[in-house]
């Protein structure tokens, strides 16, 4: 960015000092790689590394190349903490059900198990077995796949895991271990899931999950309906509207893709 002839204050000054705390997060570690980074003068981006330095959001090593501060840690903490879940996802999941018309869910893995958050009933007068604070085995569910999609090492087992536990017997089911990590695989190609009535007869889902600033799969999001709404065709045009759907809460928890990273 090119620099006002004027000398900054006030609004340019901020938005100066946060192109200079980005460009060091880039990588820019000295003096000169900041101003070829921002575009800043000489002088006034040196003003303003002593000024982040002073308020500890930027720091020296110890070879006098420049790192972020730890203001900036504790502050990301804070901001962490502050976020609650489930109220940054539910208006984004209030416009998937609009989109959709069927029945959407929230969900996190809690001991191994999928733990329902939200539920936004669907307009087709449907009712899905499932409510918030009900669980749910990982791997019968789409959403409890969406949740295991970042975990390759986990897809054997978890399913071993659960068929042993749950006793269930469903109609709709894989034949064992390696079909289920076959289809994980392609499912973690396209990055969505599907349910195809392995929990509930009659109903099938989509399903993507949710990551926070770490990269972490911290949640997953699901639309579930009856079948006769949910042919293979239909399904597969869901997958890319979920996963945007995914996207966005992903966004509001700090995580960067190639779709968002240059948006500031």
């Amino acid at each position: 960015m090119a620099e006002n002839t004027a000398a900054p204050s006030g609004t340019r000054t901020l938005i100066h000092g946060i192109e200079v705390i980005r460009s060091v997060a880039n990588g820019a570690a000295s003096l000169r790689e900041v101003v070829e980074a921002t575009g800043l003068s000489r002088s006034t981006a040196h003003r303003l590394i002593q000024a982040l330095r002073i308020e500890r959001f930027l720091r020296e090593n110890s070879d006098g190349s420049l790192l972020l501060g730890p203001a900036l840690i504790e502050l990301g903490f804070q901001a962490l903490n502050s976020v609650s879940l489930q109220a940054v996802a539910h208006p984004i999941l209030l416009d998937l059900a609009q989109r959709a018309k069927d029945t959407i869910h929230l969900a996190v893995e809690d001991s191994g198990m999928a733990l329902y958050l939200d539920k936004i009933h669907g307009t087709r007068g449907i009712e899905i077995r499932s409510w918030p604070g009900c669980r749910m085995p990982l791997t019968y569910t789409g959403i409890g796949k969406a949740l295991l999609l970042d975990s390759p090492d986990r897809w054997r087992s978890q399913y071993i895991q659960d068929r042993n536990l749950t006793g269930r017997d469903p109609e709709h089911d894989y034949a064992d271990e390696s079909a289920f990590s076959a289809a994980m695989a392609k499912f973690a190609r396209q990055g969505f899931a599907y349910d195809l009535e392995e929990n509930e007869p009659g109903i099938r889902c989509v399903s993507a999950p949710v990551r926070d600033g770490r990269g972490k799969t911290v949640a997953a999001i699901s639309v579930s309906g009856a079948i006769q709404f949910m042919p293979p065709k239909r399904m597969r045009a869901l997958g890319p509207v979920v996963v945007d759907a995914a996207s966005r809460i992903s966004a509001e928890l700090g995580y960067k893709t190639a779709a968002n990273e240059n948006i500031e």
